[in-house]
């Protein structure tokens, strides 16, 4: 490992570092491992000095598998390693490093020692990042590290890592279609690179294309495939969840966070917990009722639900593609006691006809808005055009809060893009 001289901390230094990698950016993109390999090796190869390794690929419910994982880790009084993405309001929440958030300086310290080996070279920012959660976690002990992939998986910069001790696939959709392709089998191809020889992979529910497509990868590079219904299962019932596998069943606490979806991602967590050869002690099990992520179904407290009258609550959550729709439909219907408000903000790139349609028949009434901060927003009129003339014009979040206001009490939720769901955090916690 190079010994290079530390800069002192300053404000903001970190994404100072960061906007001058993003001059680096390649011009001619290319999904490869090339770019960051040179640099992890120039580094020292830091990805090969790790814990052990979770690694979590997939379309829905990455964010919240790993969190589960994370609790399950510290329950059981295990150190763990946790990188995620995106960050909503700090670019220090991707990196957890021994069980606390990396601080500014030690991450602006690691990214400058970033750019000064890169030395100008063609670079991502996401390329740069992976490598400093890699750097952090190799020069912290501790004894398990989360790792989610950013895109895809197969040329995702976080798959370097050459024998993780169990891999997560959690539910495919479609999803970043400009990258991935517009078909399931080639998404699940994608994802299906994160799989390594003689290691276990747990995979939630899936089609049965995307299945047929892991079990072939599978069987190609000699990994084991542990799916749900076949090799394990997870069932609520009043008291908890009833996980089992081949090693027995075991009592889970109900999930702490809200959805009926977080019941596979749980299940997901403790089959690859259970597969990867720690030993889990029973306590760690205590750590889905105790798991902790932003965004996800999200009950808001602050500024922006003091807009609202007494009877309202107010939801934030992240999801934006055809799958978080259809997971979110099924969320709403459990709602009908009261109205269901929807206030909805997108990406451009986002199939934002495909994530709003399965929502509309649940929904009382529908506002589509764009906040300033908000990055690559869809225009308001683009989302009014994909509800087919359901979604009113809101045009930010504080002025549709105002119109939901005047109407019958009920719940409402914020939802349609993670960079949204920043920008509503931090308007939230405005005093």
């Amino acid at each position: 490992m190079l010994d290079l001289p530390r800069l002192p901390p300053a404000p903001g230094r970190a994404d100072a570092i960061l906007d001058r990698l993003q001059r680096l950016y390649p011009k001619l993109i290319d999904l490869s491992l090339g770019r960051v390999e040179r640099l992890l090796h120039q580094l020292g190869d830091p990805q090969d000095h790790l814990p052990p390794v979770i690694h979590v690929a997939g379309t829905n419910g990455k964010g919240s598998t790993c969190a589960f994982l994370r609790a399950m880790g510290e329950a059981a009084g295990w150190r763990v390693h946790v990188t995620t993405s995106p960050h909503l309001v700090h670019l220090r929440e991707r990196f957890r490093v021994a069980g606390a958030l990396v601080s500014d300086a030690a991450l602006a310290d690691t990214l400058a020692e970033i750019e000064q080996v890169n030395a100008g070279q063609a670079i991502t920012v996401f390329e740069a990042l992976a490598a400093a959660g890699f750097l952090l976690f190799a020069r912290a002990p501790a004894d398990l590290c989360v790792v989610e992939v950013g895109l895809g998986g197969r040329f995702d910069a976080t798959n370097v890592v050459a024998l993780p001790a169990a891999c997560a696939i959690t539910a495919i959709s479609l999803d970043h279609q400009d990258f991935l392709g517009d078909r399931l089998d080639r998404i699940a191809w994608e994802k299906a690179g994160i799989m390594k020889p003689g290691r276990p992979v747990a995979s939630g529910a899936q089609a049965e294309e995307v299945l047929a497509v892991l079990r072939d990868e599978a069987a190609r590079v000699g990994a084991r495939l542990l799916e749900r219904g076949r090799d394990w299962t997870i069932r609520a019932e009043a008291h908890g969840l009833v996980f089992e596998d081949a090693n027995g069943a075991v009592g889970l606490p109900h999930p702490s966070l809200p959805g009926a979806h977080q019941v596979e991602n749980a299940g997901i967590a403790t089959a690859c917990l259970r597969a990867c050869g720690l030993g889990v002690p029973p306590a760690a099990y205590r750590g889905v009722g105790e798991a902790t992520w932003p965004a996800r179904l999200q009950v808001l407290d602050g500024r922006l639900a003091g807009m609202l009258p007494a009877g309202f609550d107010l939801f934030l959550d992240g999801g934006h593609n055809a799958g978080a729709g259809l997971v979110l439909a099924v969320h709403l219907r459990g709602w009908a006691d009261r109205p269901a408000y929807l206030i909805v903000g997108m990406k451009q790139s986002k199939d934002a006809s495909g994530f709003l349609q399965p929502m509309l028949p649940h929904a009382a009434a529908v506002w589509a808005v764009q906040e300033p901060g908000q990055h690559l927003a869809l225009p308001v009129a683009g989302i009014v055009a994909a509800s087919s003339g359901a979604a009113r014009v809101g045009p930010d979040v504080a002025g549709a809060l105002s119109q939901v206001a005047r109407l019958p009490p009920g719940r409402v939720l914020i939802c349609g893009s993670l960079y949204l769901a920043g920008e509503v955090l931090k308007l939230d916690a405005i005093t």
